[in-house]
Order: C-alpha cells, then sequence, then structure tokens
C-alpha cells in the first residue's frame, strides 16, 4: 500500500450507476491489470455497493470496474425490489395501522420489499476477499455508513488495518465491524422507500440521512487525497428545472415533496464539504511553515466529478421503463406528469435503460477529465 488515496461514493439509488460509467473509464485511463489506486473506500447508500464490489476485487481495479459494470448493466427493478400488485391500498393500510400502533414491532414499514437485493448482493459479493485485501496492504479501510434510527447518529462501520480506531463525536461515530450484506443493506435503505435493517440491537437506514460531512468518514480514516464521485447535477450547466420565474400553478404533490427530500438527503451536503476543505486548505497555505506542519492531516488534494446533465431530466425520458405498479404509485403520490415524479423517480429507476444511460454519461464525463485524473493519481500507480 503505497498511498492513502480515498474514493468517496455517495448515495443515489438507481443514480449510482453514473460512478459506475466513471469508475469504466478510469479502468481505461490507468495502466491495465493495476491494482486498486485507492487504500481507503468510503460508500453512503447504493454507492457503499459499489465500494464493496471494488475492495474485493483489490488486485485488479480493471476487472473489478468490468464485473461492476456487467451487473449494473443487466439490472433490473425485480433484482431491487418488489411491489405490491396493489400499492397504493396496501401502503394505506401499512399507514393506518401505524397509527394506531398495529404493526409487527420485527417489521419496519415501506412501501416496497427489498428482499431481492439480499440475493443480488449474497451472489456477486464476497466478503471473505476484503479481509484478505487488508491482510495483504492492498487496502487500508472500507466503510459504509448508515443512520440509527435509535440514536439519530450517522454511523460508519469500517473494516480496516489494526492501527484504525473507532470515533464517537456528536452524533457521528465509527465502528470497527466485519462487514457482510446486513450493512450495505442498512445504508442503501431509502426511508419510507425500503425497510430499515436490524444490526444487533439497532434498526438502521439510509446514510445519507444525518450525514454532515460525505468526507468525514475518510478524514478520520487517515485519508490525504480525495477522490469523489457525485451524482448531483449541481455542476451542470444549464438546469432542467424550470426557471425561477415560472410559477407553480398547484401545490406540490407527495411524489415532488419526497423527490426534493431525496434530492436533499443525497446531494447537497457534498458540494458544501468541498468547499470548505478548499477554503481551510487556502487558509493553510498562508499560515507560516511551522504552524502549516500542524496540519498535515488534511487532505491537500481534492477531484471531484459528478454529471455534466441533469440525471431529472435522463429520469423523465425512461419512466416509462418503471414497473407499471411502481408508476402507479408514483402517480397516486400526486405526480399528474411525468416530469412531476422524474426527481424520485431518478432514484429508483433501476431498469437497463436508465442505468446504462447513466454509465455512459459518467464515462463520457471522466474522459472529459482525463488529464486530472492521471495528474491525480501520478506517481501511484
Amino acid at each position: 500500500m503505497t498511498n492513502n488515496n480515498a474514493l468517496i461514493l455517495s448515495g443515489g439509488g438507481a443514480r449510482a450507476a453514473y460512478q459506475v460509467g466513471v469508475l469504466s473509464a478510469m479502468g481505461k485511463i490507468l495502466p491495465k491489470h493495476t491494482a486498486l489506486p485507492f487504500s481507503i473506500l468510503c460508500g453512503t447508500s447504493a454507492g457503499a455497493l459499489n465500494a464493496t464490489m471494488l475492495a474485493s476485487y483489490a488486485d485488479n481495479f480493471s476487472k473489478a470496474v468490468s464485473t461492476l459494470a456487467f451487473v449494473w448493466r443487466h439490472l433490473t427493478p425485480d433484482q431491487i425490489y418488489t411491489v405490491g400488485r396493489w400499492p397504493v391500498a396496501t401502503s394505506l393500510t401499512k399507514t393506518l395501522l401505524s397509527l394506531f400502533h398495529v404493526h409487527n414491532s420485527e417489521t419496519s414499514m415501506a412501501l416496497m420489499d427489498n428482499t431481492p437485493l439480499k440475493e443480488l448482493l449474497s451472489n456477486h459479493l464476497d466478503f471473505s476477499k476484503i479481509h484478505t485485501a487488508i491482510d495483504k496492504q492492498q487496502l487500508r479501510a472500507l466503510a459504509i455508513t448508515a443512520m440509527s434510527y435509535s440514536t439519530g447518529e450517522s454511523t460508519t462501520f469500517f473494516q480496516g488495518q489494526a492501527d484504525i480506531q473507532g470515533w464517537q463525536e456528536k452524533r457521528r461515530k465509527g465502528v470497527i465491524a466485519r462487514l457482510g450484506v446486513d450493512h450495505l443493506l442498512a445504508s442503501s435503505a431509502i426511508p419510507t422507500i425500503f425497510p430499515a435493517h436490524k444490526i444487533q440491537n439497532h434498526y438502521y437506514g439510509d446514510g445519507a440521512i444525518r450525514q454532515k460531512s460525505a468526507i468525514y468518514p475518510a478524514l478520520k480514516l487517515g485519508a490525504n487525497k480525495l477522490f469523489i464521485i457525485g451524482v448531483s447535477g449541481n455542476r451542470s450547466a444549464k438546469k432542467w428545472a424550470a426557471p425561477d420565474e415560472e410559477v407553480e400553478s398547484s401545490a406540490p404533490s407527495m411524489a415532488q415533496i419526497l423527490g426534493q427530500l431525496l434530492n436533499s438527503a443525497f446531494i447537497d451536503n457534498l458540494e458544501d464539504d468541498i468547499n470548505q476543505l478548499e477554503i481551510m486548505n487556502s487558509l493553510i497555505r498562508d499560515l507560516p511553515k511551522d504552524k502549516q506542519a500542524l496540519h498535515q492531516n488534511l487532505p491537500t488534494e481534492t477531484l471531484i466529478i459528478s454529471p455534466s446533465e441533469e440525471l431529472n431530466a435522463i429520469a423523465h425520458h425512461y419512466i416509462k421503463t418503471l414497473p407499471k405498479n411502481v408508476r402507479i404509485l408514483l402517480k397516486a403520490a400526486g405526480g399528474s406528469t411525468s416530469e412531476k415524479i422524474s426527481s424520485a423517480a431518478s432514484y429508483l429507476l433501476f431498469t437497463p435503460q436508465y442505468c446504462r444511460a447513466l454509465m455512459d454519461l459518467g464515462y463520457q464525463d471522466a474522459m472529459w477529465e482525463k488529464d486530472r485524473i492521471i495528474a491525480f493519481f501520478e506517481g501511484h500507480v
């Protein structure tokens, strides 16, 4: 292990297909059959699934990304979740029963059942390889973040080198763990969409919730360079949403509200993290040399790649590929038009057409950043 480069993969349901496109381009850009160019992998929600796949192929980065790309290109919604034949009636019944506390305390309420995802992960991931990679010094740590419903803490479960200690700070902590499928199911349990997942005595939900800083776990694990793949369209030059001067003629639907809540959880924090880190590094560079030495543990280089196009706009074109009962559910939530449900749908569109479109976009965006990517890894691969 010759570096402390960290890869940070944020959450976002089906949007994480974009990350696979970026990683596929990196597999072409970097020397063939090189080992994993990151010693630290941090994933949240669907990003945790991608990070875990990379960790299990730490000895061969190109094989890792090709395997990951194969899985995503052939993904279908029924491999991720199931929805009842009468989703609206089922959801209303569950909600009404919960008001009167008439439900199984061992069963978490959700609109969808993600049992198929558990089978998919079990079939494609060999967690013993993560332990092997750590023993062979090919990996310093793999971290998966989830949110505890019991305490409200952002909890990062990590498996890594023996010198890494856990941490406990205000509303966030790091816990040493032997990682497995349960941690991935917990981290990707989008509230109200997928059921909370139990680990030991606590129920956990999607790691993007309550995660004040997506880069924080990487810093605690000793990263000195950060490579971040986001799923936000915040950096795109053209916004797909209506201009500010256009006023919505009706109150927002539940589908629109859900879409914005998911956006706020999965998108906003990452941009703020990088801006603050860049400001801190700029201030440190202005300090006297002896004072700079006190801040050597702060990453001095970051590279972020995020979509050049609005993912909502892409989702809008592929909504019809969603299972019929999912479209019925979203429309029943007030999404009378495909534009109104596209934001929420962008997280649930685990269809080959949508995933491939996002992967192609990620590949294209990474190739545009080829020179910066090569410069980031110069001397380490």
